[in-house]
């Protein structure tokens, strides 16, 4: 990272954008242009140490109706897409992402920066491709996760689960194979 004088970016973090279209409302049947924040397709980043409420993060982006200031604001993980690395150069954009992590002494040095460029990217390949937590005989898995739409099988610790049943709430599997469909009979 270089500072002062130097052209190489701040410090490196992940970038995303908002969905052009995003699902609201009883069951997700409400469809949206972006968000009430954000405009759809405008660029929020990530910092290092997202706060977590349940599927939702925190990310740092321009006000849909002020293009000047950046605020931080809660989202769900899946109202965004096209997760990247890109280097911050803009020091207003670095305070924002540092948020209440900076130095009062020297509030350019990056708190929340990713440790190296190679583990963000490890975090922005992972978003890109969202894994769903599954239930395995009723207990929640915490270890396993299967990508969305999921396997009908699924091999964990040696033995076989079938998928039961998928919903907003992801996947379930059930040890049980499903029941065989009785051949039909010609007269």
């Amino acid at each position: 990272m270089q500072r002062d004088g130097g052209d190489g970016p701040l410090g490196w973090y992940v970038a995303a954008n908002i969905a052009r279209e995003t699902a609201h409302g009883e069951a997700g049947l409400e469809i949206q242009r972006g968000l009430k924040y954000f405009a759809p397709g405008a660029k929020v980043w990530i910092p290092r140490r997202p706060l977590w409420w349940g599927g939702r993060m925190t990310v740092v982006g321009h006000h849909r109706g002020n293009t000047r200031r950046y605020v931080n604001m809660v989202v769900r993980r899946e109202d965004l897409e096209n997760f990247r690395v890109k280097g911050v150069y803009s020091p207003k954009l670095l305070r924002s992402l540092n948020g209440h992590y900076h130095e009062l002494t020297d509030p350019l040095k990056p708190q929340t920066a990713w440790v190296s460029r190679d583990e963000a990217q490890g975090w922005a390949d992972a978003w890109n491709c969202p894994q769903e937590p599954v239930r395995l005989d009723g207990r929640l898995q915490t270890r396993v996760a299967v990508p969305n739409p999921p396997p009908v099988e699924l091999e964990v610790e040696g033995r076989t689960y079938y998928l039961a049943h998928y919903s907003t709430r992801g996947p379930r599997y059930s040890s049980e194979p499903p029941p065989r469909e009785p051949a039909l009979r010609r007269p």
